[in-house]
């Protein structure tokens, strides 16, 4: 059976279900009408369309506030956090190599030397 076949022998069977007596068309037709009337009464209700219906119909503005603001102040505080704490290592940093020169055998005026760095790296290796 190829397509067309089978397309015409659902035809067929669904044309036999069209014979319904003058009751049941009627309130079919009611029916059908009270569900068209229903989904009308639905689709008049405002909403904001954002991806995901980030403020729609799930608490309207007072929805923003835990959904959208509140991650976005959490994201913003931890990204503060995270720059203070780096600003705390480089600070640190700083503090042990000023504290190892200050504190070496070497004259300050060695480490101005511009011959000092030179003799540094053939030392080191």
């Amino acid at each position: 059976m190829n397509e067309q076949q089978i397309a015409h022998r659902i035809k067929q069977l669904l044309n036999r279900g069209l014979d319904l007596d003058a009751g049941k068309l009627a309130r079919l037709k009611e029916s059908r009408e009270r569900a068209l009337a229903l989904q009308h009464a639905e689709s008049r209700v405002p909403v904001l369309a954002w991806a995901g219906n980030a403020i729609g119909r799930s608490g309207g503005p007072s929805a923003l506030i835990p959904r959208l603001l509140l991650p976005m102040a959490v994201l913003i505080l931890g990204l503060i956090a995270i720059n203070q704490w780096r600003d705390t290592q480089v600070a640190a940093e700083i503090e042990e190599i000023d504290a190892a020169v200050l504190t070496g055998d070497l004259p300050l005026d060695a480490y101005l030397d511009k011959g000092f760095d030179a003799w540094l790296k053939r030392s080191s290796q």
